[in-house]
């Protein structure tokens, strides 16, 4: 984990009172000006989750039924490519999640 830089750090207990202030009207300033996340924003996040593992698994489903038509085999491809789009879609949203976590950790 990075160091903190110096205008960022938490103060000591024996530091002056203004580099105190200093420190924790930074901090407060950040957190103003992100917006207040409410619960449209949550429902968007899980939107937006959900249709990056959707997507990938129905382009494998869909994929997958047109190699089944036109080469026929015992090994339904149909299932495969939905298997592959599901976890392709889940590695998607894992990547976003932790970028998003290691944003707001960087913020903080």
């Amino acid at each position: 984990m990075p160091e903190p830089k110096e205008s960022e750090a938490r103060p000591a207990p024996g530091q002056d009172f203004g580099r105190q202030i200093e420190v924790k009207e930074k901090r407060l300033i950040r957190a103003r000006a992100r917006p207040p996340a409410n619960v449209w924003f949550g429902f968007g996040t899980f939107g937006l989750i959900g249709w990056s593992v959707v997507i990938p698994a129905l382009v494998g489903v869909a994929g997958g039924i047109w190699i089944d038509r036109t080469w026929p085999s015992r090994f339904s491809w149909t299932l495969m490519l939905l298997l592959l789009g599901i976890i392709l879609g889940s590695l998607n949203a894992w990547r976003w999640v932790s970028q998003e976590r290691k944003n707001i950790e960087k913020d903080k």
